[in-house]
């Protein structure tokens, strides 16, 4: 089987691509998708965004996409919304193929990986390491965080065939 994880990000989308089989699992490719500085207007820094997880759907054909749910401080709302956008062209994309689309928080994915939602970001790169037996932890963050994403749907679920039962997208 393969998984997709995404972080997603307007000024890069990082990305994480695994493949398991039965309890084993291995790394396929991690990568950056750059959509742009603030200064090239929104629509095609998110057009942009999606040609490139659209690309990477394409040559990977993945079973099921991890996508980390939006979390913004109060203070903050204008980044949610920012988020949002890049979460939408993850989605479209996704959808465009019938892959399914699992959200989960950042404190669910660190829970799932290093046993505490307040793991700091080299924890969570070191669980990952081991994981997929690589011999030096995921950089940058943006590759960490995706390949998380993707390990801990796979950790959480089994991810088996059993659990994509009815849950393609029409």
């Amino acid at each position: 089987m393969i998984l997709l994880g995404v972080d997603p990000g307007l000024l890069r989308m990082g990305y994480g691509v695994i493949e398991a089989r039965g309890a084993s699992v291995r790394l396929k490719e991690g990568g950056i998708i750059q959509g742009g500085p603030p200064s090239i207007p929104i629509e095609e820094r998110l057009f942009t965004l999606y040609e490139g997880v659209s690309e990477v759907v394409a040559e990977y054909c993945p079973e099921v996409l991890a996508l980390e749910q939006i979390y913004s401080h109060y203070a903050y709302p204008n980044t949610a919304v920012l988020m949002g956008h890049a979460r939408g062209v993850v989605c479209l994309a996704a959808a465009q193929r019938g892959i399914p689309v699992f959200n989960y928080a950042s404190t669910q994915v660190k829970h799932s990986l290093a046993g505490s939602g307040r793991a700091s970001k080299v924890q969570v790169q070191r669980a990952i390491s081991a994981r997929l037996n690589l011999t030096q932890v995921p950089e940058p963050n943006d590759v960490a965080d995706a390949l998380a994403l993707a390990l801990c749907h796979w950790q959480i679920t089994g991810a088996t065939d059993k659990t994509l039962q009815g849950l393609k997208l029409r």
